[in-house]
């Protein structure tokens, strides 16, 4: 009997993480995309940044929406559908925005793609906020985390070719042509039309597939609803300003003389660079101010009560924000003098290299879900992360790139690894070392230029694979009772992928692409505070450093 539950939860587990692949494929890809539309549209770095800004953005509106609206009816409304017709809806939204993508490419505008691509984004928030919780269900609490990494891994296969495909939609085969010169062409964005055919019929596959498994339970969880008042006014409120700020930024490419000065006339703006600080500036003024206020009088604030969550808020933002940014900044930075001039299907090995190397380390973090021995898991922690390398040749190779210029990255893994055996398992640790040897990695990029440069800048995403389960286990340790509504404010942090690239592309506007990477070296330092910090916290509420890894992304 119990072979038959694990196998119909196997099915299950299966069909559930094809969604996974398809919110790496997408976001991904934007590194391929943005270098693009920014030659095509006649960007600046910031403009073309807004395209991280509606994809992740619209995840922060997705889950702040489904908060609020619980709020208002006592109820968690995710958990009265199911998890699984959660997903079946974030998927037909999704494919609401693949349609609005075609009608977006076939007119050619801008603001309409960016419109679109929220709308995309936002089924996956409603999908990402299922799927999560479902994939824990399906089994043994203690082999939730397994579940996750393994879930993970795959939405890392995603980024890892998304990038690939799509730059093969955009430039098909072509060389010796620059990114300039082919988005100037007409019929320059017809493959994207044709790419997006593809995707949205995929959702729509995937939606029926969820509806026609038998095998799938609904997936609801037994935890109660618990309201917080204060905290979901605190979060509208940020919303709020936050809206106000960009809506007032984006107004100003409306005015002839600004485009004239700033863009045409390339002079510096330094208030757009302080207008976009602040945004990064109320978000987090905003969840210490909530959680300062919550420690004198905690009715009402709900989970932000801990400040483990709430510094846990600001680590996975920033996680997530640096994650984007530097793969989303990448393609312009290589197109530059000291980086080789690598543009257009060039850049393809390079962008699925870096989001390749997320799944290095997540396919690592999926041995348990194995059950090896302590001995085996050692032997594979060094031979799992050259696997998922040797993946990621081949994806390149059989799109046509070179990879020779890839090969060196091999050693680079080594630090990867050495980290893992460093970390021992427990999050804290690892959390600090990650974010150490990532900072580490970010300001050798800054002080060189070339092949040094590029792998530095690659790496980060050796170090940033384990990361996301390591900040939510430690933001949800000790929350009881408000577990569940903790997690959805975590989810809700996936903001900061639309908030720091921006910012790092304003910058890169005054001072240069090169320079604007000191954005990551200070995003790594928090990441590596907070592993050391929340120790102290968790210690002081009477919890040990045994807590469990979970959470994928």
């Amino acid at each position: 009997m119990n072979q038959t539950a694990n196998k119909s939860q196997n099915s299950a587990l299966y069909t559930l993480i094809t969604v996974f692949f398809f919110w790496g494929f997408i976001g991904a890809s934007n590194g391929v995309f943005i270098p693009f539309c920014k030659a095509k549209f006649g960007l600046d770095q910031f403009q073309s940044q807004l395209i991280d800004f509606a994809f992740y953005g619209a995840y922060y509106i997705g889950a702040i929406l489904l908060f609020i609206f619980s709020s208002i009816a006592k109820k968690d409304i995710l958990n009265a559908w199911g998890f699984k017709k959660g997903i079946i809806y974030g998927l037909l939204v999704s494919t609401f925005g693949a349609v609005l993508m075609i009608l977006a490419v076939t007119e050619g505008s801008y603001l309409f793609i960016l419109g679109a691509l929220f709308i995309v984004a936002l089924g996956f928030s409603l999908q990402q906020t299922s799927a999560q919780p479902f994939a824990a269900s399906l089994g043994e609490p203690h082999s939730a985390s397994s579940r996750l990494n393994l879930a993970g891994g795959i939405n890392s296969f995603g980024t890892t070719i998304g990038p690939i495909v799509v730059s093969f939609a955009l430039f098909g085969v072509i060389s010796g042509v620059s990114i300039q010169e082919f988005a100037q062409k007409p019929d320059s964005l017809d493959s994207m039309r044709i790419l997006y055919v593809f995707v949205g019929g995929l959702f729509v596959l995937a939606a029926a597939l969820f509806y026609f498994s038998k095998k799938l339970p609904d997936g609801k969880s037994d935890s109660t609803f618990e309201p917080a008042s204060k905290a979901m006014k605190t979060l509208i409120a940020i919303t709020v300003i936050l809206v106000a700020v960009f809506a007032y930024i984006f107004s100003r490419y409306e005015d002839p003389e600004f485009i004239t000065r700033f863009i045409e006339n390339k002079e510096k703006d330094y208030l757009g660079l302080g207008l976009t600080v602040s945004t990064l500036l109320i978000v987090v003024i905003g969840l210490l101010f909530a959680n300062t206020r919550a420690q004198k009088s905690p009715e009402g604030w709900g989970a932000m009560k801990y400040p483990q969550l709430v510094l846990g808020m600001l680590a996975l933002f920033t996680y997530v924000g640096v994650e984007v940014t530097i793969g989303s900044n990448l393609g312009s930075l290589l197109e530059t003098a000291d980086f080789g001039t690598i543009a257009g299907p060039a850049l393809a090995p390079y962008m699925s290299m870096y989001w390749g190397s997320l799944m290095i380390g997540r396919w690592a973090g999926a041995i348990t879900v194995f059950n090896p021995s302590n001995q085996l898991r050692k032997i594979l922690l060094i031979v799992v992360p050259y696997l998922a390398f040797g993946v990621v040749l081949a994806a390149n190779a059989v799109s046509g790139q070179d990879i020779t210029p890839l090969y060196a990255y091999a050693f680079v893994i080594l630090f990867q690894i050495a980290g893992f055996f460093l970390g021992k398992d427990q999050p804290s640790r690892t959390l600090m070392i990650f974010g150490i040897m990532g900072m580490t990695a970010m300001l050798i990029g800054l002080f060189t230029t070339g092949t040094i440069a590029i792998f530095a800048f690659m790496s980060g995403g050796l170090f940033l694979s384990i990361m996301w389960p390591c900040i939510f286990s430690l933001g949800i340790a000790g929350l009881g009772k408000y577990t569940s509504q903790g997690s959805s404010f975590l989810v809700m942090m996936i903001l900061g992928g639309g908030i720091i690239p921006p910012l790092q592309g304003k910058l890169a506007d005054i001072i240069g692409i090169h320079t604007s990477y000191a954005i990551p070296v200070l995003c790594f330092a928090f990441i590596a505070f907070y592993g050391w910090k929340v120790i102290g916290i968790l210690e002081k509420q009477g919890i040990g450093h045994d807590i469990e890894v979970g959470g994928g992304h």
